[in-house]
């Protein structure tokens, strides 16, 4: 049995969900965002709380519903306070700045790379190598994190690249003759 699926999910003031026979939407102040509802996973509404039950005792349906209220509850939290991610660039002359929905890096190539943002995901670069990527989305900010540190992952000799904020890179030694 699904620990997960058993706490229900509390709706915060200023979030709207609404349950249909084939889709959630949730609605907040970060946006509006949709799920299509699953088959084996019973969703009610009681008193300001989301709780989950799977319809038959299956092994699919046990593990889909502990599944699906994390994904619920992440919509929840997206459209209330949001997701973020922060990248470091590390070596010398990278450098990343943000112009509207592009994103400029120049991290050691002979060309500069532009990085579109998709539709609901904002980045900002504090400092010229911080980028801080936010949104209401959960899987799509750690999509497009993920996209960006692949321009450039980090080397294990020097460390050079881009990464996590609080990723710990092992550095390699060097071969001895």
């Amino acid at each position: 049995m699904s620990r997960v699926g058993k706490a229900p999910v509390a709706i915060p003031q200023g979030v709207d969900v609404q349950i249909k026979d084939d889709q959630i939407s949730v609605k907040g102040t970060g946006g509006a965002l949709t799920l299509a509802q699953n088959a084996l996973v019973k969703v009610t509404i009681e008193d300001g709380k989301l709780t989950f039950a799977p319809t038959n005792d299956s092994r699919e349906a046990n593990a889909m519903y502990g599944t699906f209220r994390q994904l619920v509850n992440n919509m929840v939290v997206g459209v209330s306070k949001g997701f973020e991610k922060k990248l470091t660039l590390v070596g010398v002359g990278y450098k990343a700045a943000a112009q509207g929905t592009k994103l400029n890096l120049a991290v050691g190539y002979s060309h500069p790379v532009n990085i579109e943002m998709p539709q609901g995901i904002t980045v900002a670069t504090p400092t010229a190598t911080e980028i801080l990527i936010k949104g209401a989305d959960r899987q799509r900010v750690g999509q497009v994190a993920a996209e960006i540190r692949a321009v450039r992952p980090p080397e294990p000799y020097k460390g050079k690249g881009i990464r996590y904020s609080d990723e710990k890179i092992t550095i390699k030694e060097t071969k001895k003759k």
